[in-house]
């Protein structure tokens, strides 16, 4: 219940526009049923009794609700047994205007049902697309680390596609079929109250088998709604990595593996439709059944005259009236399918939503200032999970100087980059800025002071200009191409077919490794930050590019608080302190000269790398 109110909550955020189309399908069901309901006028003069009299005018007394409508009721019958007796032409051609109209009215309402509806569904899928992109901006890195990004992707295509057919579930099973029926049933009670009972013997049967399909369809549906996820994911890892992919020879083993998870989201799928569709074909059959069983029930109470004044054409009329029930019927076991897999795709869709932040803002966050003295690490320990990656480090980066951490993959040198910016939060200990524990400044403040550079250039589906100025605003050209010329990168921007206003695809695939990581260069040049992380930031580069990319980095770092990591040591001999990493801790600490005379571990790197 909690997922259908949810949905439920979802749909009146937009208030007036569910409103109209609950109104317009009220009016569409109050118009189908008076469409149905004149075919027994329309009986009555082509098949008029020979016993009929000129019935007296009836007048109205007063009452409640329902003697108003009996007094409709019994005004239109004067009205047209007068009219048949008269003329019985005129009878039949008033007879079937009345029937156009009412047919006319029942198709506009149901229009314009179906016109606010189409909104009302989009709007409400663009508000969960738009919730969860957002969350999912705002999750931590972790949780990226930990979930899929195709299962992501598909909790976001897939699983909102379910809660759009959900809108129109939820609004036509609560407001529309109910009333629908509950109509229905009125003016077959007010025809025969003892043929309606009867009629009514095998609907709480075809009910319960529909439940308990529901159900099973629920447990399917989120199977296949993860294995899509999976799917996806596969896609996403398969179609990024196609060079390796080529190059290994690995393409019919990778069309293999992908055959094997999409037939099982092909099973589960189908399984899924199967169920979610056997309940229309059951209620067809169920309804044939009861409709057999009223023929020869109503029948024989006019045959044997039992009916209580039922006649041929009132009997007829209710057969017609009577086989519409079974369409509100037949649709609150279809929707009520819909919503139960609906179900399982809001779960998966509160699971992103509901997700923990962890790296929150504080409630009252300190105003932060330009780095005056120093960043120091105490007793810092930070451990993925169970997994300890960090172990009580101690280290203080001073302001303008340069901090280069070293040592062999999984030293944990790229997590202590990750801590400063908070995209992990310590674990134990503290990391203070000029004193102040970083924990107390917002987010946004504190990462307007840090400019990053990654080994592997982050570029998006965008122009040079758009990817350099990127998270900027009033970001001028002439301040783009000067950042460009710093990390030199001006040069080949300008050979390119539309400078740099050109698109270079996506991840920057139109660009060469080089080219890619001077553009990220730019944009770290262009925030112009106090504090730079630069996370091997030349290790992708060419002997020239590095040289180039290197001078430029030089000049960024001039003035500037650094923290970089290097597995070329060439880079960071100038830095005015050296980390050397071992296992989470730190095995050596000075400068590149007091290092390598140590002969210790920076001495064994430094000499396998020919310095």
């Amino acid at each position: 219940m909690k997922q259908l109110s949810t949905i439920f909550n979802a749909t009146f955020v937009y208030k007036w526009r569910a409103i109209a189309t609950i109104l317009f399908n009220l009016f569409y069901v109050l118009f189908n049923l008076i469409s149905l309901v004149l075919f027994v006028p329309f009986l009555q003069v082509i098949f008029p009794s020979e016993d009929i009299e000129i019935v007296n005018k009836p007048s109205f007394s007063g009452g409640g609700v329902t003697a108003y409508f009996e007094y409709v009721s019994d005004y239109y019958n004067y009205f047209m047994v007068s009219m048949a007796q008269e003329d019985p032409k005129n009878a039949l051609l008033f007879v079937c205007v009345t029937v156009v109209i009412a047919f006319f009215f029942k198709s506009l309402f149901r229009y314009l049902a179906i016109y606010h509806q189409s909104q009302l569904r989009m709007a409400v899928v663009r508000d969960y697309r738009d919730k969860m992109f957002s969350k999912s901006m705002n999750l931590p890195v972790s949780f990226f680390t930990e979930e899929k990004k195709g299962d992501l992707m598909s909790r976001m295509n897939s699983d909102v596609n379910e809660i759009e057919i959900a809108v129109v579930a939820v609004l036509e099973l609560i407001f529309r079929d109910p009333l629908s029926v509950i109509i229905t049933l009125s003016v077959l009670v007010y025809w025969s109250p003892s043929l309606t009972l009867f009629s009514l013997i095998l609907l709480p049967i075809s009910a319960l088998i529909i439940s308990r399909i529901g159900k099973s369809l629920k447990r399917t549906a989120s199977k296949g709604q993860k294995q899509l996820g999976v799917l996806f994911s596969f896609l996403d890892e398969y179609l990024g990595g196609i060079r390796i992919v080529k190059a290994f020879n690995a393409t019919e083993e990778s069309v293999k593996k992908f055959a094997n998870i999409n037939l099982h989201h092909q099973k589960l799928t189908t399984r899924a439709f199967r169920k979610r569709d056997v309940s229309s074909p059951l209620n067809e059959f169920l309804g044939a059944v009861v409709m057999i069983s009223i023929v020869w029930f109503g029948g024989s109470m006019i045959l044997d005259g039992t009916g209580n004044g039922f006649s041929g054409e009132e009997f007829i009329g209710f057969i017609v009236v009577f086989s519409q029930l079974l369409v509100p019927v037949q649709n609150i076991a279809k929707n009520s399918a819909n919503l139960s897999k609906a179900k399982a795709s809001q779960e998966r869709i509160e699971e992103i939503l509901n997700a923990d932040e962890k790296i929150l803002d504080p409630k009252s966050p300190r105003a932060i200032q330009p780095l005056e003295k120093s960043i120091s690490f105490t007793n810092v320990s930070f451990a993925y999970q169970s997994e300890l990656v960090l172990k009580e480090l101690n280290f203080e980066l001073l302001k303008g100087k340069t901090v280069a951490l070293v040592g062999e993959s999984g030293s944990g040198k790229s997590t202590i980059a990750d801590l400063l910016p908070r995209f992990y939060d310590v674990t134990a200990g503290e990391i203070a800025y000029d004193g102040t524990n970083i924990n107390l400044f917002s987010l946004n403040d504190l990462r307007e002071q840090i400019g990053i550079v990654n080994q592997e250039s982050i570029l998006f589906n965008d122009t040079v200009f758009n990817n350099i100025a990127f998270g900027m605003k009033g970001v001028t050209e002439e301040e783009v191409i000067q950042a460009a010329k710093i990390a030199n990168a001006h040069e080949f921007i300008l050979g390119m077919d539309e400078g740099y206003h050109t698109n270079i695809g996506e991840r920057g695939n139109k660009l060469s490794g080089g080219q890619k990581q001077r553009v990220s260069i730019a944009r770290a040049v262009l925030k112009n930050p106090p504090i730079m992380i630069l996370d091997e930031a030349t290790s992708a580069l060419d002997t020239e590019s590095e040289k180039l990319v290197q001078d430029a980095l030089n000049n960024l770092m001039k003035n500037r608080t650094s923290l970089v990591i290097a597995h070329r040591l060439s880079t960071i001999k100038n830095a005015d302190l050296i980390l050397v990493l071992r296992k989470g801790e730190i095995a050596e600490r000075g400068t590149h000269e007091e290092l390598f005379a140590k002969k210790g571990l920076y001495h064994k790197l430094s000499t396998m790398q020919g310095l």
